[in-house]
């Protein structure tokens, strides 16, 4: 039987709480202890919640987009009144410390509003004495959501506000190891929507793959490493269910000579180091140029020693620790082969022995086929590359399976501009890191994903395009073709 922690946290399937039999431990990485219990869906909850989801789409498919939209602004209105006990929360499960963990909350919310700014177009591809052709772009169906640990509450309103404002109803599963926020935000803002519209299951390993091969979802969104996103993509083929997937990112930042390095370290570092590195599209691997390099290592070195690691829930922390036991292990083996392998390690302040803490890391002109390079830390490892070319450190660059995004920083904005054309990425930043709005959409190129979010790009993936051909003359009068139909 579920234990008390459970109860205060329940499921959210058909507009009520749902109980389930079963709970899974909730850790919180500051201290590696369990702090509470969540649900763990079972096939029949999961059932229950695509059968709700059903029943509410023939409705809501039809009601009026600015009831849609009104709807999310309820809930995102709910979200902000609520914002500290959901931060609160947020650092217990996730462990970024308070001040980042409550803008996300509250970016979430704005989000959402934003998102709402939106309209689904109706486009007309002809209009002639004779017919008017209209592309209507109509919801999918049940829509199924798998959200990530690294950012639980922005990363489910990418999918939440999307789906919902495009007529879809939506069953949607937080990780594992951060399910209590999510599933809080389901408890206060159920009531917004008709029941089954919006529905929030939790559960262990096992959930997402059921859910994935549930063949009353019409679509997944997916964001997670390139790995499960590629099962998720072999389960989606057997009933050809549409599919939009955020992977894992190598993300190259390149550094021109003619930088100010100290008006530009601290954006270099934070655009590494944010939410302790758990960024898919955080600067993974630095490139700078061989003039510059001891002068921003030392200055990058400095700022890693001077900046705290610790709880989230102390003040004056400014990174926590890993969000859990796993990727905390793998962090550790890629500093270990770093080590066996000679490589320099440059190290930042002392971390808490407690806890999934690692000292923020940066590796000191590594071999470009050294393992810390190659792959994805998704922690506070951060390789520095030195480089003297720029075609050749443009193809440095480039020589990755990943393709999310990158950055070039220069005094010349015109120069950095022709760099960024030529990164096989789906976003590039010029004198920045880490920016994105609700208006612009993201989407990875080779093996860090497929489709894409936010924009009206990003919302039209919740749905299908429908061509009507509506006749401007009597019944009967058939209108000459301009190409005939297979």
């Amino acid at each position: 039987m579920a234990s008390a922690a459970a109860t205060s946290f329940t499921m959210t399937i058909d507009g009520a709480a749902a109980p389930t039999a079963t709970s899974l431990p909730v850790r919180n990485p500051a201290t590696g202890e369990v702090f509470a219990e969540a649900p763990d869906a079972t096939p029949a909850d999961l059932d229950r919640a695509v059968a709700a989801a059903t029943r509410a789409f023939a409705t809501w498919k039809n009601v009026p987009i600015a009831e849609r939209k009104a709807a999310l602004i309820k809930a995102a209105e709910i979200i902000e009144a609520n914002a500290d006990e959901l931060a609160s929360l947020f650092v217990k499960e996730q462990g970024r410390p308070y001040p980042g963990a409550k803008g996300e909350v509250l970016g979430g919310a704005m989000w959402m509003k934003a998102t709402t700014m939106l309209d689904i177009p109706v486009d007309v591809t002809e209009e002639t004495d004779t017919r008017r052709i209209e592309v209507h772009h109509v919801p999918l169906g049940v829509v199924c959501g798998i959200v990530p640990w690294n950012f639980p509450v922005l990363l489910a309103v990418w999918k939440i506000a999307p789906a919902i404002m495009a007529g879809n109803t939506l069953v949607l599963k937080p990780s594992p190891f951060t399910p209590l926020t999510t599933l809080r935000i389901g408890e206060l803002i159920r009531d917004c929507f008709p029941a089954g519209v919006f529905n929030v299951i939790s559960g262990g390993d096992a959930l997402g793959p059921r859910m994935t091969a549930h063949k009353g979802f019409a679509k997944i969104s997916f964001t997670g490493s390139t790995a499960t996103g590629r099962r998720v993509m072999e389960s989606a083929a057997k009933d050809l269910k549409r599919i939009t997937l955020e992977l894992g990112g190598n993300d190259a930042a390149i550094v021109l000579p003619d930088v100010d390095v100290d008006a530009v370290a601290e954006q270099l570092f934070e655009g590494a180091f944010h939410n302790t590195a758990q960024v898919c599209v955080a600067t993974k691997r630095l490139f700078i140029h061989a003039d510059i390099y001891d002068q921003v290592r030392d200055r990058l070195h400095e700022l890693a020693k001077a900046t705290p690691v610790g709880d989230g829930a102390e003040q004056g922390s400014r990174y926590g620790p890993i969000q859990n036991e796993a990727q905390y292990r793998r962090v550790l083996g890629l500093l270990d082969d770093a080590r066996a392998n000679g490589l320099t390690l440059l190290e930042g302040g002392e971390v808490p022995q407690r806890g999934y803490f690692v000292p923020l890391t940066l590796v000191d002109n590594p071999p470009d086929d050294a393992r810390v390079v190659v792959e994805e830390a998704f922690g506070p490892v951060l390789p520095l590359l030195k480089w003297t070319d720029v075609d050749d450190v443009i193809a440095r660059a480039n020589d990755t399976e990943y393709g999310l995004a990158g950055a070039v920083w220069s005094a010349n904005v015109e120069k950095a501009t022709e760099i960024a054309h030529q990164l096989d990425t789906g976003t590039v930043w010029i004198n920045q890191n880490l920016q994105s709005t609700p208006f612009t959409p993201l989407a990875g190129a080779k093996q860090s994903g497929f489709g894409q979010e936010n924009g009206l790009a990003g919302l039209l993936e919740f749905t299908r395009p429908k061509s009507i051909f509506i006749p401007k003359q009597p019944a009967g009068t058939i209108p000459e073709a301009v190409v005939a139909a297979p």
